[in-house]
C-alpha cells in the first residue's frame, strides 16, 4: 500500500510536471522558431562540410600536400575575408571592429593556433586512414567540448549532459565498428586533432559571444584569426613539404600549363569550401554553443559515413545499425533537454524579476506610509 502511494506521489509531483514542462518547452512558439533557425544553419554547414569532407579526401590522396593545400586555402580565406569586411563597410558606412594588440595576442592567438593544427593535423592524417577511422576518432571531440566548456564555464555541469556525450559517443563508434582499417600514425594524428578541436571550438565560442570584443561577426572572426593560423602552420609546411613541392612538376616545376592551371583551380575551389564551411561554423557557434556544433556535427558525420558506404560499397552489420540509432536517440535527447534548460531560466529570471518588483513595490509602500504618518503629525 506504501509502495503505491509513494508511486502515485512520484508521478504526481516529479514525473507529470517534468512532462508538461517539457511539452510546453518543445510545443512553444519561440522554440519552434529557434529551431527553424537552427536548422537552416545546419543545412548551411553540413553542405559545405561533408563537400569538403569527400573533395579533401580524393584531392589530398592525389596531391600529397596536405599542409600546404591548407596553408593556400588560409591565405585565400583571408584574402575574401578582407574583401567581404570592405563590402560590408561600404554598404552599412560604419567601421568594422578591429582588436587592439593585446586582445589579438591574448584572445585570438590560442584560437587560431588550435584551429590550424586542428585543421592541418585533420587533413593529413587522410593520408593514412579510412573515412571510417577518422570519423570515430574525431568523435571523441565532443568529449574534449564538453570537458573544456565546463573549465571555462561555458556550460555548467549536468549528469544527464555527461550521459547524453558518451551515449552519442558510444553510439557513433558502434556505427564504425569492424568499419575500419587501422593505422597508429594516422590514429595518432587524428586522436590530437580531437584535442585540439576542443580547445578550439571553446575558445571560439568565448570570443564570438564575448560582445566586448565586437566579433560577433563570422566574417570579422575570420579575417582576425587566419593570420594566426598562417603562423601556427608555416613552421609545419616549411619542414614536412617545403622541399618536396618546390620541385614538384604540379606547381613551381610545371612543364604544361594546363596542368599548373588545374592544380590551381583545385586549391582554389577547395579554399572557397573551405571559407563557406568556417563561415557557416561561426555563425552556428554565434547562435548555439560549441557542444551544440560538435553534436549536430554528430549526425553529419553519419551522413558523411553513409554515403561513404554508398560511394564505396560498404555494407553495416547489425552493430553498426544500433551504433546509428544510439547516436539519433543522443541527439534527440540533447535538442529535449536544450528546450527544458532555456524554459526553465526564463522562468527562473521572470520569477527573479517579479520577485524584485514586488520588493520594490512594499518598499514604497511602506515609504509612503511614513511619509503619511509624517505629515499628519505635523
Amino acid at each position: 500500500m506504501k509502495d503505491k502511494k509513494l508511486a502515485r506521489h512520484l508521478i504526481q509531483d516529479v514525473v507529470e510536471p517534468k512532462a508538461r514542462l517539457i511539452k510546453k518547452s518543445v510545443c512553444s512558439r519561440s522554440f519552434i522558431t529557434q529551431l527553424v533557425k537552427t536548422g537552416c544553419l545546419v543545412l548551411f554547414y553540413y553542405f559545405f562540410s561533408i563537400s569538403l569532407t569527400f573533395y579533401n579526401q580524393r584531392f589530398i590522396h592525389s596531391y600529397k600536400y596536405p599542409l600546404s593545400i591548407t596553408m593556400c586555402h588560409l591565405i585565400v580565406k583571408f584574402v575574401i575575408a578582407g574583401i567581404f569586411r570592405s563590402l560590408l563597410q561600404c554598404y552599412s558606412h560604419t567601421p568594422r571592429a578591429t582588436l587592439n594588440w593585446t586582445d589579438y595576442w591574448k584572445k585570438i592567438a590560442p584560437t587560431g593556433i588550435a584551429s590550424v593544427l586542428d585543421i592541418g593535423f585533420s587533413n593529413w592524417s587522410f593520408e593514412f586512414v579510412t573515412v571510417s577511422l577518422y570519423t570515430m576518432c574525431k568523435s571523441t571531440a565532443i568529449i574534449f567540448i564538453l570537458f573544456f566548456s565546463i573549465l571555462f564555464k561555458l556550460e555548467k555541469f549536468r549528469c544527464s549532459l555527461l550521459f547524453v556525450v558518451l551515449f552519442i559517443s558510444g553510439g557513433l563508434f558502434m556505427f564504425t565498428y569492424h568499419s575500419t582499417q587501422f593505422n597508429l600514425e594516422g590514429f595518432f594524428m587524428v586522436m590530437l586533432a580531437s584535442f585540439l578541436s576542443g580547445v578550439r571550438w571553446t575558445l571560439a565560442q568565448f570570443i564570438l559571444q564575448k560582445k566586448e570584443l565586437g566579433l560577433q561577426n563570422p566574417v570579422d572572426m575570420m579575417y582576425h584569426i587566419q593570420p594566426w593560423m598562417m603562423l601556427g602552420l608555416l613552421p609545419l609546411s616549411t619542414i614536412f613539404e617545403g622541399l618536396d613541392i618546390s620541385t614538384t612538376s604540379r606547381l613551381f616545376r610545371y612543364e604544361d600549363t594546363s596542368v599548373l592551371l588545374t592544380s590551381i583551380g583545385l586549391i582554389s575551389l577547395g579554399a572557397m569550401l573551405a571559407f563557406f564551411l568556417e563561415f557557416s561554423e561561426f555563425l552556428f557557434l554565434s547562435h548555439t554553443s560549441s557542444l551544440t556544433l560538435s553534436i549536430s556535427g554528430i549526425f553529419k558525420e553519419i551522413c558523411t559515413l553513409y554515403l561513404a558506404t554508398q560511394i564505396n560499397g560498404d555494407k553495416m552489420n547489425t552493430v553498426n545499425v544500433l551504433g546509428l540509432l544510439m547516436c539519433l536517440c543522443g541527439i534527440t535527447l540533447h535538442v529535449i533537454l536544450r528546450a527544458v534548460s532555456s524554459k526553465s531560466t526564463i522562468l527562473a529570471k521572470i520569477c527573479l524579476v517579479s520577485a524584485c518588483c514586488h520588493h520594490l513595490v512594499s518598499k514604497l509602500l511602506h515609504l509612503h506610509k511614513i511619509c503619511h504618518c509624517y505629515t499628519f503629525s505635523l
